[in-house]
């Protein structure tokens, strides 16, 4: 007879912490993420089991060490189970006051920090917050940064600036449409004629060159992104899925899903418990 396999589980929350856009605890035992960007950094932590993910194209391992995975914001990145058993994770989700867009070639560079000091202030941090005590977690995430910023601030200056991507002003311009667009969206001839490119294939193109996957993944991307931060704020999941650009509840219930492996109505309880 086969074992049965645990269920998966997620609590996520928003705390009163500058800086933590949003606290997420998880178990997958059979989820995988599609590619997808942030538009926050995503500090993570294993608990148990291992994950696989692919970060700018390159496929990276890790399970259960001293290991903290930092993923920066812009850049397409999946994830997915390894084995059976799955794994268990820790995320802080942290704004651009935290850590400067600026150090995103550091960390694409080295997104496994083998660090056992940071490990151990980002568990204490998520101690702090599972508490709701938002004075101590202020404080110990000032220590998470610093030791962060240590990191990844003098491989960033070693570097040398990393020559233009063919098409990339143009994918930047649109990234900044989409950004502007999330809730109303748009097409991508209306993007087109905006942005003086008379052919919408090559701003996929330059889009998906720049960014790993094409606008329509990170405007839905986005769009899971915004939705997560309304339904933690109480907003019912009909309202939640057309406050943030989607068709109705059934179209969110799809992508939400594949985002973030649970549904958007057990995705809202979890920050109630």
């Amino acid at each position: 007879m086969a074992a049965i396999r645990p269920r998966s589980t997620v609590s996520a929350w928003q705390p009163s912490v500058p800086g933590i856009a949003e606290v997420f605890h998880a178990r997958f035992t059979e989820h995988a993420y599609p590619a997808h960007v942030h538009d926050t950094w995503a500090l993570m932590i294993l608990d148990g089991g291992r994950v696989d993910f692919a970060l700018d194209g390159e496929r990276h391992g890790l399970g259960v060490s001293d290991v903290v995975v930092l993923l920066p914001p812009g850049v397409s990145h999946d994830g997915r189970t390894v084995t059976e058993a799955g794994f268990r994770k820790r995320v802080l989700y942290l704004d651009t006051s935290v850590l400067p867009e600026r150090l995103t070639g550091a960390a694409v560079d080295t997104p496994l920090l083998a660090d056992p000091t940071l490990r151990e202030r980002v568990h204490g941090l998520h101690l702090a917050l599972a508490e709701r005590d938002p004075f101590e977690a202020g404080s110990r995430l000032a220590f998470v940064r610093e030791r962060l910023h240590r990191r990844l601030a003098g491989r960033a200056a070693e570097g040398q600036a990393p020559g233009p991507v063919p098409g990339a002003r143009v994918a930047v311009r649109l990234r900044e449409l989409l950004d502007a667009r999330v809730t109303e969206g748009i097409t991508l001839e209306e993007a087109s004629a905006e942005l003086g490119y008379p052919h919408p294939t090559h701003l996929i193109r330059s889009f998906k060159a720049a960014y790993g996957l094409p606008p329509h993944a990170y405007l839905t991307a986005r769009r899971v992104a915004l939705a997560r931060r309304l339904l933690l704020a109480g907003v019912r999941p009909a309202e939640a899925a057309v406050a943030a650009g989607f068709y109705d509840q059934a179209h969110l219930t799809r992508h939400f899903g594949r985002h973030v492996g649970i549904s958007p109505a057990r995705f809202a309880r979890s920050g109630r418990l």
